[in-house]
């Protein structure tokens, strides 16, 4: 792809600049962000990302640009993921809506920071070693059977690891404002926000260790995966506010991600066999017959699986209100019926 050092200084430079800006015109001044606001910003971020990917299409080839906007629906749609597990730790540790917004940009910049170390690693090994795609590819499998499987079953603010921070530190019952420590009768203690942060740094790991691998799946191009990754992330916090009602709503995100991960799964298996050096597997030569998944075919693959995943979740919680809603109503015909 061409990508000169000055290139990436500028990009990281402007990404930098994007968190900065949010953190002082945003999340500065607590408050809680009016649905209009989110909206903005949110279709704000989403426009620039597209824009970008076109940039890339008539600069780089459309190829890359492919690459791009498949990789970053994915990472969008993990980056949702992402939010339904904020959401599960804001509520179990009863983070007041007003200080919210700092704990997700936080959370958000600690995403970027070890998505970003992901990254150079990655393209470390693949560089390297062409072996890692059978790695990364059996990963996916089993992160694939797992997000299907086992969503959902584990409260990510009252997990092992959060038990362990609490026996290590002193706690404070009761949040201070939006400060991490307070002192009381001359002894320091953290406060719930310092483990609210903690708790989501520890999640930023996991997903970490899920989204890297899945958009290495899709372009070999680091570039291409800092900035789509860069641009899933940025305008989250906004997008948290917009549909915080949305994503209870959404019961299949689980299965519609689990399948995403499966099938970048196989076609990273079938890309290692495509470039295999492993002397134990057809004697060392790659498997040329082999397919290679077009970028083309995996970006309507994403997309579409996004989209029945949402309208399938969507259609199953409306008529389970509708269920609902009739129950309660025949209840109470029956609870008001006249007595013969």
């Amino acid at each position: 792809m061409g990508v000169t050092p000055l290139i990436w200084i500028i990009t990281i430079a402007i990404t930098v600049a994007f968190f900065v800006f949010e953190f002082f015109a945003h999340v500065r001044k607590p408050h809680e962000p009016s649905i209009a606001e989110s909206a903005r910003w949110s279709a704000f971020y989403i426009g620039l990302a597209l824009l970008f990917g076109v940039g890339i299409g008539v600069v780089s080839g459309w190829t890359f640009g492919g690459e791009y906007f498949a990789g970053y629906l994915t990472e969008k749609a993990l980056s949702i993921d992402n939010l339904f597990v904020f959401l599960i730790i804001m509520t179990g540790f009863a983070v007041p809506k007003i200080y919210q917004q700092k704990v997700l940009m936080i959370g958000i910049v600690i995403a970027l920071i070890m998505r970003g170390a992901f990254i150079a690693v990655g393209a470390a090994l693949i560089e390297n070693f062409s072996w890692i795609f059978y790695i990364f590819g059996a990963l996916l499998l089993f992160l694939a059977y797992r997000q299907a499987f086992s969503h959902g079953e584990s409260d990510p603010a009252n997990g092992k690891f959060m038990q362990f921070v609490r026996r290590v530190l002193p706690v404070s019952p009761d949040y201070n404002d939006d400060k991490l420590t307070v002192k009381k009768d001359g002894k320091r203690f953290v406060t719930p926000m310092l483990l609210v942060i903690i708790a989501i740094g520890f999640i930023d790991l996991v997903f970490a260790v899920d989204s890297i691998p899945a958009i290495y799946g899709l372009t070999n191009e680091a570039y291409i995966v800092f900035t789509a990754n860069a641009f899933a992330l940025m305008g989250l916090r906004q997008l948290y506010f917009l549909i915080g009602g949305l994503l209870e709503r959404l019961v299949y995100l689980a299965q519609g991600l689990a399948v995403i991960l499966a099938f970048i799964g196989v076609k990273l298996v079938f890309h290692a066999l495509h470039v295999n050096e492993l002397p134990f597997i057809n004697g060392g030569e790659p498997l040329l017959w082999v397919p290679e998944i077009p970028i083309w075919f995996s970006l309507l693959f994403i997309a579409a699986t996004v989209a029945v995943a949402t309208i399938a979740s969507l259609r199953k919680t409306r008529n389970d209100d509708r269920k609902k809603e009739r129950e309660t109503f025949d209840g109470e015909k029956v609870i008001h019926a006249p007595e013969d």
